[in-house]
């Protein structure tokens, strides 16, 4: 396949910088449908779905570009951790996810109509929670927005307050998994530098959390 125009279908400025640092040149346009939540499938499936759908709706209007959907979930114990709806829910979130460990899963889809070409990738990072009173939650969230982001918490923002150690992909859990997706892209031959992992991939200079490969 030829390099066609590339449109990240999410609204994340997360996932637009991630895929800047790849030296990717893309249009962003928001998808704009809702999520799906379903009690009967796992969470990498939800995600999944998820992430088809955002991509499918876009790709409708734009055949001919390869359209990059995406869907990050927050998950516990078969728990579900989405965006709070205000900040008390979002202090229950990270009262209950504190001293424990959870997951990070990130579906991407990349949909090409045109080509008929289809790719669904998810990747999982286990993140341990530093054990938090109520003093430190609400230090957090004076400081980070919560009510965008899944779990109320983003990693890249004074992660070191709440985190002690990832397991995994770093940028996984700031909303894409930039290892598989770079490695993706290559086999595509839609990168113009393919086949070199960004920095940000690494853990961020001066972070007080531990990462485990």
């Amino acid at each position: 396949m030829n390099r066609p125009l590339i449109i990240l279908a999410s609204a994340s400025p997360r996932r637009a910088q991630l895929l800047r640092n790849m030296g990717l040149e893309f249009r962003t346009v928001i998808s704009n449908v809702t999520e799906v939540h379903h009690d009967q499938l796992t969470a990498g499936e939800v995600a999944q779905v998820n992430a088809y759908r955002k991509a499918r709706t876009v790709a409708k209007k734009f055949p001919d570009a390869l359209v990059i959907g995406a869907d990050t979930l927050v998950h516990m114990d078969e728990k579900l951790y989405g965006k709070p709806l205000d900040l008390s829910e979002a202090y229950l979130m990270l009262e209950d996810l504190q001293g424990r460990t959870h997951q990070v899963t990130t579906a991407i889809c990349l949909l090409h109509l045109r080509e008929r070409k289809q790719r669904i990738l998810s990747e999982d990072t286990s993140v341990t929670f530093r054990p938090l009173d109520a003093i430190q939650i609400r230090r957090y969230l004076a400081q980070v927005d919560p009510l965008d982001k899944a779990g109320a918490y983003a990693i890249q923002e004074c992660g070191d307050m709440l985190i002690e150690r990832i397991s995994g992909s770093y940028t996984n859990v700031v909303g894409l998994p930039v290892e598989k997706l770079t490695a993706e892209l290559d086999r595509m031959g839609v990168l113009a530098h393919p086949g070199i992992p960004p920095a940000s991939h690494e853990k961020p200079h001066g972070a007080g959390w531990r990462r485990h490969a």
